[in-house]
């Protein structure tokens, strides 16, 4: 298998063989211990020949490790974009553009409304609630990979240099990135710390953590969440999330939509996510679109 990046709905276990990015096997070795198969390395830039057929990994700045796939064969060239992201990210590689004849495309935020604001001002949201109430801790949701450890280089590209607090199922892939050269700085263990000690600091957990009895350890918790899904306040209300950033790793519908001109691909093939509206946008722009249906698609919200 050719694995994009290390989340759940990509990287499975059980394949006799893998091939990605030498951190998305470090990833798929913390997950899968010897269940993420015989793994291969395969850098960004450097091509490999597989039955005829040039492979070459180029980063898609989803999370840490993440790659599109450029496949090449008798002058015809596919990009499999996995999931991608086109604004910065201290965490990972940038997304390289890759013009094609097809391009395959993730849909997750496919639609109009989806329109993600800049990270500088949702982290100064954060910051700024943080401030209004002294007595009371900031717990973030997060997922595990990639926005867990985005979330925290973001608060240090904002000055943030105080202690940050996180859940024990983060530190794991948080001692992994430090390993693999992303400096995270100064984070302790929640579970380690007092209610006094933790008034007024940052927390961050899995999302699930802050409704059981984990969360009970902190002094009367902002619920905060950051999600590209925090854009629709109804998602946010049901899960209870006083805090609500709109923080992604995922391209908006406009960077769908820039994505989409830029690689100057004839066809363009649409998968996980919202496939029609995009389908339609860029059959407007001259494309021949269609939609695949893959098995094992889960939105955002599961990683």
């Amino acid at each position: 298998a050719v694995v994009t990046h290390g989340h759940g709905d990509h990287a499975r276990s059980g394949n006799g063989s893998v091939l990605a990015t030498p951190e998305t096997l470090a990833i798929m070795e913390l997950r899968y211990g010897h269940g993420a198969g015989t793994l291969q390395p395969l850098a960004y830039g450097e091509p490999i020949d597989i039955g005829g057929v040039r492979l070459t990994l180029v980063p898609a700045g989803h999370v840490l490790g993440s790659a599109q796939a450029v496949l090449e064969w008798k002058g015809s060239r596919i990009v499999v974009s996995g999931d991608y992201k086109r604004r910065g990210d201290p965490t990972c590689a940038p997304f390289e553009l890759v013009r094609c004849d097809v391009f395959v495309t993730e849909a997750t935020f496919a639609l109009p409304v989806f329109r993600h604001p800049s990270d500088v001002e949702e982290i100064a949201k954060l910051l700024h609630m943080q401030s209004l109430f002294p007595e009371r801790s900031v717990l973030m949701g997060v997922y595990v990979l990639g926005k867990c450890q985005r979330m925290i280089a973001l608060l240090r590209r904002a000055g943030y240099d105080r202690p940050i607090y996180i859940h024990g199922a983060l530190a794991a892939m948080c001692g992994l990135y430090e390993e693999l050269g992303i400096r995270l700085g100064d984070l302790r263990p929640a579970s380690g710390a007092s209610k006094e000690q933790l008034k007024g600091q940052i927390v961050l957990s899995p999302p699930a953590a802050g409704a059981d009895r984990w969360s009970r350890r902190l002094p009367d918790p902002i619920q905060a969440a950051a999600s590209g899904w925090m854009r629709v306040r109804q998602r946010a209300r049901q899960r209870g999330v006083e805090l609500p950033l709109v923080i992604s790793d995922h391209a908006d519908w406009d960077e769908l939509l820039q994505t989409v001109r830029e690689v100057e691909a004839e066809e363009v093939w649409v998968t996980h996510g919202r496939e029609e509206a995009l389908m339609r946008a860029a059959a407007l722009m001259g494309r021949k679109a269609k939609a695949l249906a893959l098995v094992g698609y889960e939105d955002e919200e599961q990683e």
